[in-house]
């Protein structure tokens, strides 16, 4: 028996590892979910611009509460950990049948050579995970953490902070984005545009649960069309449906405004919440998450029209 251990720890990190796989392909299936894609002209390869990371007067109202312990994502770190634990122990049994296993006549069950494997891949784990905490721990000093009661950006700046210059530069980037916007548009209207933004929103929400992106054509970049289109075809093949309720976007923000090459763009960070799960289309089974647990997220969109009073149309997504 003793000599099936590694066998069986193999078999079970394989198993961890292809239901980590798994997962992670099947979670957040709602249009553009989990995934970026199209086009932001010139600015395709660079990050969308963060919103301003410090609220104070939030932050007055949570500067005695203490921070919400941070969650580590888990589907990388899990790909991660069950590669390396099986790497190292297929690495250990090869050694064995070179004859250098330990402890055991013959090279059978787990001998010295096998624990000191397991004990370096163990404490290279915990080096890992320590790693991410605080650099994540950085991550979230520098640049703030979102309150998810609506409270805004959070974070631990000394007392009596003003607001950091980095906010009101991109503030005012955004304005002067919109500036140029106006010029060949007077008429454009930052609530109306958002008002507009919500409306795009959920018709290509509905358009992608009707597995009909036609519903929504003229309301996407013939890009963004193809991608859809794409991801129902597979969804047909696969005989699914994704379904999506009780929808709600909680605030749309505009974080990039501009021009090039005779277009107008505006980036906005949409942050909603909505159940998400993928049913088969033949018995209604739930083959992928919840219709009990609600997914928040937030979502970069990205719309471009002719420069002018023309017809925006969303022509990227890009995740948080």
């Amino acid at each position: 028996m003793r000599k099936n251990i590694p066998k069986i720890f193999i078999l079970a990190i394989t198993a961890l590892f292809i239901g980590t796989v798994m997962l992670d392909s099947t979670a957040d299936a709602r249009a553009g979910g989990s995934r970026s894609s199209g086009s932001r002209g010139s600015r395709s390869y660079s990050r969308p611009a963060t919103p301003p990371v410090y609220n104070p007067a939030p932050y007055r109202q949570q500067m005695n509460s203490p921070a919400p312990p941070v969650q580590q994502p888990q589907g990388g770190f899990l790909r991660s950990m069950a590669g390396g634990i099986a790497g190292g122990i297929l690495g250990g049994m090869l050694f064995r049948s070179m004859g250098m296993a330990g402890g055991m006549p013959g090279g059978g069950g787990i001998g010295l050579f096998d624990i000191l494997l397991l004990a370096g891949i163990g404490y290279l784990i915990y080096r890992f995970v320590a790693k991410k905490r605080r650099e994540n721990s950085d991550l979230h000093l520098s640049e703030g953490r979102y309150d998810s009661s609506g409270n805004g950006y959070q974070s631990s700046p000394p007392p009596g902070y003003q607001q950091e210059p980095y906010g009101q530069m991109a503030t005012d980037q955004v304005d002067a984005g919109l500036s140029y916007i106006r010029r060949m548009d007077p008429h454009f209207d930052e609530e109306r545009f958002k008002d507009k933004v919500m409306d795009i929103f959920f018709k290509v929400q509905a358009a992608w649960m009707n597995r009909d992106i036609s519903l929504a054509a003229a309301l996407l970049t013939d890009e963004m069309r193809r991608i859809f289109q794409d991801d129902i075809d597979r969804m047909i093949r696969d005989r699914q449906i994704n379904r999506l309720e009780n929808i709600a976007v909680r605030n749309v923000e505009l974080v990039e405004a501009w021009q090039e090459s005779g277009e107008d763009f505006i980036t906005v960070l949409i942050d909603a919440n909505l159940l998400d799960y993928t049913a088969d289309e033949s018995s209604g089974a739930i083959v992928a998450g919840s219709k009990t647990e609600p997914v928040k997220f937030e979502e970069y969109w990205t719309f471009r029209r002719t420069i002018g009073d023309n017809p925006w149309k969303l022509s990227a997504i890009n995740q948080k």
